[in-house]
């Protein structure tokens, strides 16, 4: 399996950005938005990416980081969420973003992707939620755990990731707002965010 490729930049349009290797070959991919615009205009570049094989073909798909390709993994791996479809995804919203829409249910916000029904985004979010939450929770402080969050703090995690943080950073910042002496879910928000 193709899994990164780094190398000239031959071509970068709206659907494909094409990579020549030192080997002199030539790979096409289809690629998410934030990986589109961190190549564009650039000789040289590196993708994450990921090959789908079929009866009809092979296409390679590509991202801008590691965390993306791992985003887009979770998400093709909900039933009726297809490599184009997870690609749309990523180009709608940013990792960060989709996270926090599953962990906080955000259909709307979810749906709102083009060709992304209701339907398919309440699974996405059924089948994501606590997936989601431990890739969160083990990336934060490179890949130690993050603090425990109670069941009481799980409306300022969700008010924090409203606000645009991630998960791991919601739950660093609220178990520094508490070791401050924050009891109530309102003063943990305020001295979390004066903490981020």
């Amino acid at each position: 399996m193709i899994g990164y490729i780094k190398g000239k930049i031959l071509s970068v349009n709206e659907d494909v950005a094409l990579i020549l290797t030192s080997g002199g070959v030539g790979y096409e991919a289809i690629c998410s938005g934030s990986a589109l615009s961190a190549l564009s205009g650039k000789t040289e570049g590196e993708l994450y990416t990921y090959l789908q094989v079929r009866e009809d073909g092979m296409t390679l798909f590509g991202f801008s980081s590691a965390d993306e390709k791992n985003m887009f993994l979770q998400l093709i791996s909900v039933s009726g969420v297809g490599p184009r479809m997870g690609v749309a995804v990523l180009s709608a919203m940013n990792v960060g973003d989709i996270a926090a829409a599953i962990a906080t249910s955000d259909v709307k916000r979810l749906s709102s992707v083009k060709g992304l029904g209701k339907k398919t985004a309440e699974r996405i979010i059924l089948e994501l939620r606590e997936k989601v939450s431990a890739i969160d929770n083990g990336s934060a402080q490179g890949g130690a755990p993050a603090p425990e969050v109670t069941a009481g703090d799980e409306d300022a995690v969700v008010a924090l990731m409203t606000l645009g943080f991630t998960r791991a950073e919601s739950v660093k910042a609220i178990a520094s707002a508490k070791s401050k002496g924050a009891k109530s879910v309102e003063d943990i928000i305020m001295l979390a965010l004066k903490g981020m």
